[in-house]
């Protein structure tokens, strides 16, 4: 009897061929389209009924049925408010990585799994190994793309009955196959950014939901330079969209026309700190903690472990040793000084290429 997959599939190119993939390879194949983000309220750009549709048409040329499901009401309380309360607090937290964990591989696989699934499938770049007698993410051909940095809050159990047809491919090559089986999704481009707010300007949607509340901009030296829009507006590295311009005391050390990066965010007393040197000290940090840890392999690394890390998506893999971890949490020291440490967003450690696990970024010196 054939192994029955359900497919997550968005519209896009990469869920389509990964659809494609596993018909061919004789799986019973289903493809389920979610609809995350309620189409219609105001400023949302999510175009659902589009990608459905694409979606529909992408089935019907492979021999497959797709279904589309509403996990609207999940995703807003496990997903959205969690990130407009991670925001309040002044963090940057990340939605996806959210939504991989409490949607796709934890709503989206029960429901598959009440469909008579055997495993789920996604478009994700991503490999599963074993190690240590435990599921784990390893290191996908198109390094490029990898997404486990988004994953690694997955379990071994959850890994046990996930596939990633797209392990073994590049982006190109994917479009490729696309192209030879005539999908119409073949030059479709790829979504960027996060999914709700869509082509807006994140400030602009984000006002929709949270007050901002205007306050002083200051330099290094706690000098009022200027006023901001609102802290729910900005993340540490930002560079663009500060709106602030050279300023005369500047001028004679030719620095009027360098940019502006965000270095700090005082919730207690609403002010913004800025430098214009893209690696100023105030940007650059040793020493990360993350807490909220999730191990993969269930226990956590020991102290003075040698291994790699990202504070980022799409930043190279970095090394640093492991200084102190508890229950709690887990503080890391790099080899080199890492720019732009965030809290909030997520601090991802690997053995080589395989994926331990992380948690969210706590603190940093």
């Amino acid at each position: 009897m054939k192994k029955k997959v359900v497919v997550g599939m968005s519209g896009g190119v990469d869920s389509s061929v990964t659809a494609l993939l596993l018909k061919q390879q004789g799986y019973d194949v289903q493809g389920l389209f979610m609809r995350n983000w309620e189409y219609g309220i105001e400023g949302s750009q999510c175009p659902n009924r589009i990608e459905f549709e694409d979606a529909k048409k992408v089935g019907k040329l492979i021999g497959i049925e797709v279904k589309g499901k509403d996990f609207v009401e999940e995703y807003r309380t496990k997903v959205f408010d969690v990130f407009l309360e991670g925001l309040k607090k002044g963090l940057t937290p990340n939605p996806d990585i959210l939504c991989n964990r409490e949607i796709k591989f934890n709503v989206f696989l029960n429901e598959a799994k009440k469909m008579g699934a055997d495993f789920i499938a996604t478009g994700h770049y991503a490999k599963i190994a074993q190690y240590k007698d435990h599921y784990v993410l390893d290191t996908p051909k198109d390094n490029t793309k990898d997404q486990s940095y988004f994953l690694h809050a997955l379990s071994s159990e959850q890994l046990s009955q996930a596939m990633f047809p797209l392990a073994d491919l590049t982006k190109k090559e994917v479009r490729q196959i696309a192209k030879e089986h005539n999908l119409p999704v073949s030059d479709k481009k790829d979504s960027t950014g996060i999914c709700f707010i869509g082509k807006q300007k994140f400030d602009e949607f984000i006002t929709q939901y949270l007050k901002a509340i205007p306050g002083d901009i200051i330099d290094e030296h706690g000098k009022v330079i200027g006023k901001h829009k609102g802290l729910v507006c900005y993340t540490l590295g930002q560079r663009k969209g500060i709106g602030l311009g050279g300023i005369k005391e500047t001028e004679l050390e030719n620095n009027i026309h360098k940019p502006w990066y965000v270095a700090k965010k005082d919730m207690t007393n609403n002010t913004l700190t800025i430098v214009q040197d893209t690696n100023h000290p105030l940007l650059m940090s040793k020493n990360v903690e993350a807490s909220h840890m999730h191990w993969v392999l269930e226990t956590p690394p020991k102290i003075g472990d040698k291994l790699m890390a990202q504070v980022r998506y799409r930043q190279q893999k970095q090394a640093c040793t492991v200084v102190e971890v508890n229950d709690e949490k887990v503080i890391v020291e790099f080899d080199n000084l890492q720019r732009a440490v965030t809290l909030g967003q997520s601090l991802v450690l690997y053995d080589g290429n395989y994926c331990l696990g992380g948690g969210f970024i706590s603190d940093y010196n």
